[in-house]
């Protein structure tokens, strides 16, 4: 894969945008608090691993598909998600990896679940070190962010993943949301 300067400019601010957003949220919305630095910490390797892999499956799959892939993020969202999460939930659409060619129905439907597909087996990794012993502030948001982003893309709203998918094949949809959904419980319970 090759980046462009611009997309990694685009990347890096998406990234810190909404790793920022998390850990506000996940601090109890106090930015001022003890943990906040900690929070930021976890968010950023957390939410930073599940967003840019989550980009970057969308960018493998449409240039595997012979199309012109970048991310470009967009400014009013990531300012939005960090003024968001200040009341307590987050709407996170940072941006999107932007596609020059031709894609019909089914390559749109396989290159929007390449990053829920990502976001999908981040989680399971993160069950399988919960699993094993591995219990900690990482494992554990690492599960709950990454199940928390596949089951939001799967929304079919707007120009959300989840809407080119099911568009696309309903079983696929469904499949993966209801994967998205029953790690979104198991992060609780885990």
């Amino acid at each position: 894969m090759n980046f462009s300067d611009t997309e990694i400019e685009h990347l890096t601010k998406a990234w810190i945008a909404i790793s920022l957003a998390f850990a506000i949220l996940l601090s109890g919305r106090d930015i001022f608090s003890s943990n906040f630095g900690s929070m930021l910490l976890v968010s950023g390797f957390t939410v930073g691993l599940g967003f840019v892999l989550h980009e970057l499956g969308h960018k493998y799959v449409a240039q595997r598909y012979n199309c012109f892939a970048e991310f470009r993020a967009f400014n009013g969202m990531l300012i939005l998600a960090i003024l968001m999460s200040f009341l307590g939930f987050i709407f996170a659409a940072p941006g999107a990896v932007m596609i020059n060619g031709y894609v019909n129905r089914e390559k749109n439907g396989k290159i929007s679940a390449a990053g829920p597909i990502i976001n999908l087996g981040l989680a399971v990794i993160f069950i399988g070190l919960i699993l094993i012993g591995f219990v900690n502030m990482f494992t554990h948001y690492g599960l709950l962010i990454n199940s928390w982003l596949a089951t939001f893309n799967m929304i079919p709203f707007w120009n959300l993943d989840g809407k080119k998918i099911l568009r696309w094949n309903k079983v696929v949809y469904f499949s993966m949301l209801g994967l998205g959904i029953t790690f979104l419980i198991l992060s609780s319970v885990l």
